[in-house]
């Protein structure tokens, strides 16, 4: 039977699985074909630095380098520190003996632990998934048969039914935000409501947005 592995995630994603994934069983399995789920989540990813969990996410780094690898792959988190210690502190809270995150390790123990909790954060998964190839240009054969194969647009009606929907008076950005493209380099205050904020050093041409 042919498989389809199907990556278990976080947030926004992990809930359309519950209503999605069980649509596509549906439909693969009247066709023979078998779909997997690999727990490749923050939680699943921490789990396997600390040696409780299959470490999924290696598995599927050989599973795209196969002819016959299927992989959908659904949008994971870059793990920031806080939503690492956040996960941590969840899985704990379910019974998992895993240690905190030690942000400032003072001994080679702490070390170590935040050096195996390091693989977890940033974008660990696109890296392996994509072999290192984060190039997302088109290849030179699609861009020259849009070249060749122009999209000619529909003429526009006078009167369109579309329109830009926005907040009454200025209670938005479409109301109120200005951009500036910087004719020099120069020094710029960032203020809210009067009070300054920060000041940077801002560079000839650099573009600017603001309200």
């Amino acid at each position: 039977m042919s498989k389809i592995i199907w990556t278990k995630i976080d947030e926004a994603p992990a809930l359309a699985t519950y209503s999605l994934l069980p649509i596509v069983n549906a439909f693969t399995k009247a066709a023979g074909v078998e779909v997997v789920v690999s727990d490749i989540s923050l939680a699943g990813r921490v789990l396997s630095a600390m040696g409780l969990a299959e470490d999924e996410l290696s598995k599927l780094g050989e599973v795209v380098l196969q002819e016959d690898g299927n992989i959908i792959k659904l949008p994971n988190i870059s793990a920031s520190v806080g939503q690492l210690k956040e996960c941590i502190a969840e899985l704990q809270g379910q019974g998992f003996d895993i240690p905190d995150y030690p942000e400032n390790p003072a001994n080679d123990a702490e070390k170590a632990t935040q050096a195996k909790y390091s693989t977890c954060l940033g974008s660990a998964v696109n890296p392996v998934l994509r072999e290192g190839n984060s190039d997302r240009r088109a290849a030179k054969a699609v861009k020259k048969f849009a070249q060749n194969h122009p999209h000619r647009l529909k003429a526009f009606p006078e009167n369109p039914k579309s329109y830009v929907a926005h907040m009454a008076g200025n209670g938005d950005f479409y109301g109120n935000e200005k951009s500036v493209t910087l004719d020099k380099a120069q020094s710029v205050t960032i203020a809210l409501n009067g009070n300054t904020l920060a000041t940077i050093d801002a560079l000839d041409k650099e573009v600017l947005d603001g309200t």
